[in-house]
Parts: C-alpha cells; structure tokens; sequence
C-alpha cells in the first residue's frame, strides 16, 4: 500500500502482539490510526465520539471546581485529552497496562502523545488497572490510599466482553464497592461499552453506587453509513 499505509510499531506482549498502525483514508481524505492486539481493534481514531463522551459525561456528573480524575486505559488518548480540556480538572492519572502505549505517546507517535505527554497535570502510569482497583493500597501506586473525584474506564469492550479473562471479576459489587469508596463524597465512575445497555449490570452498579445513569452514545458512521451508538455508564456516590 506505500505510503497509503504505515505499520509504526509491533510489539510481542503477554496479551498478545499489538501494534500501532497509521493509514491513509482516500475517501474520507484523514490519517486514520489504529491499535490492534493480534487480530482485534482496540481503538480507531475514526471512533472517538464513544471516549469523549465518557468524559464529559462524566465530569458533567463530578462535583467541586478542582478535580482529581483517574483514568483505566490510554489507548489513543482521546478519553485523557478530553479530560485535559476540562478547567475543573487539576490532576490526572492514566493507567495503561501496557508500557508499549505510553511509550508511543512519549515519542509522539499518535496525534494526542504530544499533549499528554507534557502535560504537567497529567501523569502516565504503567499498570494493571483491575489489579490496582482491588489492592489495599489504591489504584494510584505512587500515592497510596489517594482518592479521586472521577473514575473514567475505557478497557474491555464491556462488561460482559472483556479482553482479558482475569478483568471479568471488577465488575461484580464487591470490587465496585471496594472501587466506589476510593471516590471523594459525590463523585463518580463512569465506564465505557461497545454494547447497549445492559440492564443486568446497570442493577451491580446500584448495589455499588447511589445513583446511575446508562447514556447511548450515537455518532455518525463514517464506514457503513447512518449511526453507530455506544454506552456510557455514569455511577454516582453521595
């Protein structure tokens, strides 16, 4: 494909292989970016619609004029910049699992790396999110027991589609209990899904958290035409 297309990294990891890719949309007239575990799309930067969203409906749920925000996954970024264009917004935290990730935004290989990179409220951190959520310490390893005002997680597909087996446990009420008292009074984990609302689970969030929201999410379909639509989860303590 020449310059129609561009494999900028490839990476064995214990997930799988993933690899960062940038093509040419003759069509649509973009650079389009895209990261992949094996065979599986994990994200695209012609669907961000779904991780924006996550953000500002989020936020728009979060109390106080100076928040603290954690995010699980970093992914292209879109999720965290969003997060940086929120004034309220003084300190963030991005945990990505895979260090391949982070160190593709530090050398400014995907179009947000650049911001988030040097951003100075903004901190990248390589771990295990699901794993941190249920360790005594806290989900931020550098500052034990810290808590947050918000909670984005952008990772699995959803709750019920998860890219690792050992993710499938988080979303039960015992660790979104556990999860839901790391956050400030009144503040909030909202989760992204690739699926409709799952009433089912919409239920577990309520024995974790006091109020919640499942919001549809439709943007337009730049492949197929018409609309595609997501799934915002927005919790709330009091």
């Amino acid at each position: 494909m020449g310059a129609l297309f561009e494999e900028l990294d490839w990476r064995p990891t214990p997930m799988g292989a993933i690899s960062l890719r940038r093509r040419r949309d003759p069509a649509l007239g973009v650079d389009v970016y895209e990261i992949k575990l094996d065979d599986d799309f994990l994200m695209s930067s012609l669907w961000t619609a779904g991780e924006v969203e996550l953000t500002r409906l989020g936020l728009a749920a979060a109390q106080g004029q100076s928040l603290d925000v954690l995010v699980g996954g970093l992914g292209l970024g879109y999720t965290a910049h969003a997060a940086l264009e929120d004034p309220r917004v003084r300190s963030l935290v991005v945990v990505e699992t895979l260090g391949e990730v982070i160190e593709w935004h530090r050398a400014h290989l995907v179009p947000l790396g650049e911001r988030l990179a040097t951003d100075d409220r903004c901190r990248l951190v390589q771990g295990d999110f699901f794993a941190l959520a249920s360790s005594r310490d806290g989900v931020d390893p550098e500052s034990p027991g810290s808590r947050f005002h918000a909670v984005l997680l952008d990772i699995d597909h959803s709750p019920r589609h998860v890219l690792d087996p050992r993710h499938a446990s988080f979303y039960g009420p015992g660790p979104l209990s556990r999860l839901a008292a790391r956050l400030h009074p009144g503040g909030v984990f909202a989760l992204w899904s690739n699926e409709a609302p799952d009433n089912g689970f919409t239920a577990v969030l309520g024995e974790a958290f006091d109020e919640v929201t499942a919001h549809v999410v439709e943007f337009p379909n730049p492949i197929q035409g018409g609309t595609a639509a997501n799934t915002v989860y927005v919790a709330r303590t009091r």
